[in-house]
């Protein structure tokens, strides 16, 4: 049950709202060449010159240049960006019927480590499911972590979400899958709820 104090909610992307499968994606990595990518990819981070494409610190073009490089042979873009989009496994109807009822009592910001691949591709096929809306729809202000060029748990993206949104940290409840994150958040003195993969996390708010 919620703080009734609780007006603002910051929501992560991956984990929380999109269910994600990490095996499936190296198994696709793999196959296209790369024996050692589990040691890049990780749940609820990533690291070498994937955490440089979630910053916005590389273009696409950039990564998959380094994909190819690392891989040691041609690779086609689209080979790459499906490989890279199988870490994404959709998003729950439910959850984004939720989000629309959120909004009504609450200010909804998504704030997410993500890259441009990952967000074009989930706003093509995941949040348009909603019968026809727009990523738009959902939220109230969107923060993704390419875009800001800083990531999560970074204090300085938090701080840089509430400063811009105008949101007091004791009245802001953050959800987020990854532990390293939400300590940062309550740092800062904002709420923090740490769900279970695949959890369905609506009891918060009965």
């Amino acid at each position: 049950m919620l703080d009734g104090h609780i007006k603002n909610l910051l929501i992560d992307f991956g984990g929380v709202l999109i269910d994600l499968d990490r095996r499936r994606c190296l198994e696709h990595f793999r196959r296209l060449g790369m024996p050692d990518v589990e040691n890049l990819l990780h749940d609820c981070h990533q690291e070498g010159f994937f955490q440089l494409h979630e910053k916005g610190l590389i273009s696409d073009a950039g990564f998959r240049e380094r994909i190819r490089q690392a891989i040691g042979r041609p690779v086609t873009d689209e080979a790459i960006d499906e490989a890279w989009n199988s870490f994404l496994d959709g998003i729950p109807a439910y959850k984004l019927d939720f989000l629309l009822e959120l909004r009504k009592d609450y200010t909804v910001c998504l704030l997410s480590n993500t890259n441009a691949i990952h967000w074009d591709y989930a706003c093509t096929h995941d949040f348009a499911q909603g019968g026809g809306r727009r990523v738009e729809d959902y939220f109230d202000r969107i923060y993704l972590s390419y875009q800001m060029k800083m990531a999560k748990p970074e204090p300085e993206i938090f701080q840089a979400v509430l400063a811009d949104a105008g949101l007091a940290p004791d009245e802001t409840l953050f959800i987020d899958d990854a532990e390293a994150n939400c300590r940062t958040a309550q740092s800062l003195g904002i709420h923090t709820y740490t769900p279970q993969a695949h959890e369905d996390w609506r009891h918060l708010f009965q």
